[in-house]
């Protein structure tokens, strides 16, 4: 008989818990201050919150200049804000693909969602596909490949009705290497140099002229996206334990891993066109977050 933990060890755990978000928190905080204050124009910390509080509440007055206003609120907090919201998304991505192939390796890349994502970005960015969305036009473009991709892979690593994590590893990585060479070719075959030029900065990956408009899509797709996680953590530890411990607890695990990569395939999409391809965060996150609060889906994905 497998004895349970004392209420104390529980208790000391919980604590643990708590203290080690209220100083991710503040680290986050002094990250974000340090990243808007250094610049060309160096800005004060006090500085900073003060003009961004002020944006906030107008009745706070200061002896700024407008200069600085546009360089704190207009240049530097958007990008500083939507670099955390790519980062979370990535992140979150990386944990989900993890366990929905119970593989440590697994991230946004090794299925092909971020490769897919980039074609539909390019298509956009090159030839104007999708230009009746607008100014979303390069987001449509990156979830529409982001899902074209996920539609590939899962349909053929299906067997028997069955997805198998082992052929979902392999066939993604083939398809990734399929987008990759697609983006390539379209690269090469834009009209002119400086088309061609834009395309391979944005692949470069960057988050440089971001406005607070382009944070929108980001935060609404995060925000619906970890919900929906954040309700599914039970199933996400029970899938990272078996499949078959899975289906013991009711889990349709077939249905599940559908919902997981229409989700993923979401949040990549979104974040691709925002950012360009950025790798690793999505890998080494979640290994970084689970050594320190362990592999429990309540807790790995709030960190």
């Amino acid at each position: 008989m497998i004895n349970p933990i004392p209420k104390h060890l529980r208790k000391d755990k919980q604590q643990r818990y708590k203290l080690l978000m209220v100083a991710l928190v503040v680290i986050l905080l002094l990250s974000i201050t340090l990243a808007v204050m250094i610049g060309p124009v160096p800005i004060s910390p006090l500085r900073v919150w003060q003009i961004a509080l002020s944006q906030v509440f107008p009745n706070i007055k200061g002896d700024w200049t407008q200069a600085q206003v546009q360089i704190v609120w207009l240049i530097r907090f958007p990008r500083v804000l939507l670099a955390f919201f790519v980062g979370a998304g990535l992140s979150v991505v990386g944990v989900t693909m993890q366990a929905l192939v119970r593989n440590p390796l697994a991230d946004p890349f090794i299925f092909g969602i971020s490769s897919g994502a980039s074609v539909g970005a390019v298509l956009a960015i090159l030839f104007g596909f999708f230009s009746f969305f607008g100014v979303y036009a390069l987001s449509f473009g990156a979830f529409l490949g982001a899902l074209l991709a996920f539609v590939v892979v899962f349909f053929l690593a299906r067997r028997q009705g069955r997805l198998f994590p082992t052929r979902l590893i392999l066939i993604g990585v083939a398809v990734s290497y399929m987008f990759e060479a697609i983006t390539s070719f379209l690269a090469l075959k834009a009209g002119s140099g400086e088309a061609t030029q834009g395309v391979l900065f944005w692949l470069l990956g960057g988050l440089s002229g971001t406005k607070w408009p382009d944070l929108i899509l980001p935060v609404l797709a995060l925000l619906v996206g970890c919900s929906y996680l954040l309700l599914q953590t039970r199933s996400l530890n029970a899938l990272l334990i078996g499949e078959e411990t899975a289906r013991t607890l009711g889990i349709d695990t077939d249905s599940f891993r559908k919902q997981l990569f229409f989700v993923t395939s979401l949040l990549t999409g979104v974040i691709v066109a925002v950012s360009g391809v950025i790798g690793f965060v999505g890998l080494m996150i979640p290994h970084s977050v689970r050594f320190l609060v362990g592999s429990d889906h309540n807790r790995v994905l709030p960190v």
